[in-house]
């Protein structure tokens, strides 16, 4: 069965999948630009999955105790030579399922992924905070993987990530890379930041900041002079912004909102779309922090922090829905979808008509 296996994931890779399925009563299924695709072969039984399961946490070396106490677990694996993978296992209907992240050896190249040069120029910030934000799947892992990537090229100094699970695999190059897997390497997210402070590091890649205590400790790293990535499950800059505000108590707000007008430098939104001819599009919001927009956050003013980032006006920003519309002009995403993804569709109506 294990030989089974890796060459379900050999084949996955090969037909340049993102995501295999595995889930009984259907067939193994794989995604692949957006579209489900039925692999050869029966439908899983509850059996089928449990044996496959057991050899999925055999490949990582790990106990399936959590999945089974719990109903639910994620951890990466590697196969030599062939990639790396990130599982999310899952009790559904009594039968254990999963979902494979499939993740080629070596880093994503950024021009390949279509991210803005306007986003890759964070790699040059030296201290504060760098949010890059969006819904699960919509390549958040990836723009932090090019960042980091870029930072290890090009200067020299100590990053420490701080991941849930491992996806992509740092290699010391300019800088000494230390990548800690939560609840593997470490405990949970808030220990392992207050403890990546004593590492002497130059830049913290935190996964992701899901409570007040995270995002307290987080803003505590950037005050520290040093270079903080992370990311949040927001799907525009002023939600971000208002996210953290809302995570800590009404008398604390003002405090926090203060320290984060001095600390954060850009918050990048993405968000993936269906492309003309199959496949998606990444699109992108921008903000960079101008004296204007700081003071926006001073007050908690929000919603104008949001009307500058629409104006245009600040240097290296771009909207969401301004981005949309330059996919629409370049013929890479149909009308119906700019429509569809808009912040505003009814402005958008009138630039596209």
């Amino acid at each position: 069965m294990e030989q089974m296996i890796q060459e379900i994931l050999q084949q996955g890779i090969a037909m340049g999948g993102s995501d295999l399925f595995l889930v009984p009563g259907s067939p193994l299924r794989l995604k692949k630009k957006g579209a489900m695709l039925a692999l050869e072969g029966e439908k899983l039984t509850p059996r089928d999955s449990e044996e496959i399961m057991q050899q999925l946490f055999d490949l990582a070396g790990r106990s399936p105790g959590k999945l089974l106490e719990e109903g639910d677990d994620d951890f990466a694996f590697s196969l030599q030579g062939v990639g790396r993978f990130r599982c999310t296992a899952y009790r559904q209907r009594g039968s254990l399922a999963a979902v494979i992240h499939i993740v080629a050896f070596g880093l994503p190249d950024a021009e390949e992924m279509r991210i803005p040069p306007a986003v890759m120029e964070l790699a040059k910030e030296r201290s504060g905070m760098v949010l890059v934000c969006g819904p699960a799947g919509s390549g958040k892992s990836t723009t932090l993987a090019c960042l980091v990537d870029s930072i290890n090229r090009e200067r020299s100094g100590h990053i420490v990530t701080l991941e849930d699970p491992i996806e992509y695999l740092h290699f010391h190059r300019g800088c000494l890379v230390s990548q800690r897997e939560i609840g593997h390497d470490t405990g949970g997210y808030l220990e392992a930041l207050r403890a990546s402070l004593r590492q002497t590091p130059d830049v913290i890649l935190l996964g992701g900041m899901w409570d007040g205590e995270t995002m307290e400790a987080a803003l505590t790293a950037a005050e520290s002079g040093k270079l903080l990535l992370s990311s949040l499950h927001t799907v525009n800059a002023a939600e971000t912004i208002q996210r953290i505000a809302d995570a800590f108590p009404a008398q604390q707000r003002g405090l926090i909102l203060a320290r984060l007008s001095l600390l954060l430098k850009a918050v990048v939104c993405q968000q993936l779309l269906p492309a003309e001819g199959g496949g998606v599009e990444p699109a992108f919001e921008i903000l960079r922090l101008s004296p204007e927009v700081q003071q926006c956050i001073r007050r908690g003013d929000v919603a104008g922090a949001d009307m500058l980032l629409r104006s245009g006006q600040i240097p290296g920003t771009q909207s969401m829905d301004s981005h949309i519309l330059w996919l629409f002009q370049e013929k890479r995403i149909s009308r119906e979808t700019a429509l569809a993804y808009a912040a505003h569709p009814d402005a958008m109506v009138q630039n596209i008509d």
